[in-house]
Order: C-alpha cells, then sequence, then structure tokens
C-alpha cells in the first residue's frame, strides 16, 4: 500500500510542474503590470509584491524576471501607466479643437465623468504612494504642473491674459482633485445638473442651453 501512494504522488508532481509551465507559457508583460496596478490601486504600493502577484496569477515566482529586471522596475512602469494615461489625457483634452472656452473646459470636463479617459482612483492612489517616495512626489509635481499648463493654454487660447488664465486653470483643476480626495460621492444626475454653474464659476461666460444639454444628454446615455 506505501508503495502504491508513492507511485501516485510521483504521478501527479509532472501534472502539477506542467499546469503550472502551461500557464507561464500563456503569460505576457500585460497580465502582470495588469495584475500589479490591480493590487495598487486595491491595497497599496506596499504590496505590489513578486512574490503576491505570482500567486494571484497562479505561476512561479521566477517567471516575473522573463519580464522584468526588478520589483522598481515594474514600479516605474506602473508610474508611466499613470504617467500615459491620467496626464497625457488630460493634457489632449485640453489642447483639443473648440470654437469657444465652454466647449474648451466641457472637453476637460469629460475627464471627470469618464473613467476610460481618467482613472481617479488610479491618481488617488499614485498621490498616497508620493507620500513615501521623493521620486514618485517629483513626478505627481510635474504632472500637476503639466496639467494646469495645459489648461491655462486653453484659456489663453480663448482671449484670457495669462495670469486670469492661470488662475482659473489651478481652480478649476484643484477643485477637482480635492473632489477626488475627499472621496464625494454624488449621482450622476447631481453633477450633471451643476454644469451650468461650474460653467459660469470657471470660465465667467454664460453657457447656452443647447451646450450643457448636448454634453448632459451624452454622459446620461454612459450611464
Amino acid at each position: 500500500m506505501a508503495g502504491g501512494t508513492k507511485n501516485k504522488v510521483s504521478r501527479r508532481r509532472p501534472a502539477a510542474r506542467t499546469a503550472v509551465g502551461a500557464a507561464e507559457s500563456r503569460l505576457t508583460r500585460a497580465d502582470w503590470l495588469k495584475a500589479a496596478l490591480d493590487v495598487l490601486v486595491s491595497d497599496g504600493v506596499e504590496n505590489v509584491k513578486v512574490l503576491t502577484l505570482a500567486e494571484r496569477l497562479g505561476v512561479s515566482r521566477s517567471s516575473f524576471y522573463w519580464f522584468f529586471r526588478s520589483r522598481e522596475h515594474l514600479l516605474d512602469l506602473l508610474l508611466q501607466h499613470w504617467r500615459d494615461g491620467n496626464t497625457r489625457v488630460l493634457v489632449e483634452q485640453a489642447s483639443a479643437p473648440s470654437e469657444t472656452v465652454i466647449e474648451g473646459v466641457l472637453n476637460i470636463f469629460a475627464c471627470w465623468l469618464n473613467e476610460d479617459l481618467f482613472d481617479p482612483r488610479l491618481d488617488f492612489t499614485v498621490r498616497e504612494w508620493a507620500r513615501r517616495s521623493g521620486h514618485v512626489r517629483r513626478a505627481v509635481d510635474q504632472a500637476d504642473d503639466a496639467r494646469v499648463e495645459a489648461i491655462k493654454r486653453m484659456f489663453i487660447r480663448h482671449g484670457y491674459r495669462d495670469q486670469d488664465a492661470f488662475i482659473r486653470a489651478r481652480v478649476l483643476y484643484f477643485m477637482q482633485i480635492g473632489y477626488y480626495s475627499l472621496d464625494l460621492e454624488e449621482p450622476l444626475a447631481t453633477r450633471l445638473a451643476y454644469i451650468a454653474d461650474y460653467l459660469r464659476a470657471f470660465t465667467g461666460r454664460e453657457p447656452t442651453r443647447r451646450q450643457v444639454a448636448v454634453f448632459a444628454r451624452r454622459y446620461r446615455r454612459k450611464a
């Protein structure tokens, strides 16, 4: 009986190794990055660890090093993903063509209402990470400067003086970052009901009913 049990165990081990090997062969760098991003947002940077990710993906720890030089390399790529996503998209939205300043600000508002454009949870997570890392703090400061500068340029294109454009850009941008930091929860209908008033406050101009209605209708459909 003892011999029979030993044979059964020895037959199972290669199958387990084969299953793990098959899983590892199917994984890509993108799979590791997605898993790391999920852990970063849900549990914080301190829990983005090689062993944790390997267990989450059902593979051996050593397979991590097929794609990354080190944990620090992975963290650098996560930070770059944040830059390429949130910062690049916000700058592009602020730089998009607009016939009026109202349309320019609505282009930016799209980031706040569409998480496919701007991921607020990731932004908040990176800001928390910056509290523990000087390197990440500098990256966040640079991102804030780039975002405000892009919004400022949008105001300047629509005839605002440099200092006026700068202050309006700061008010618009930091109000929204504060909104995320406070974790305020509002129904979409409530947020859309404030759109016209926000536009007046940020631009000093009167939006048309059509501009507000078209924007609100677009995001009600998405909801």
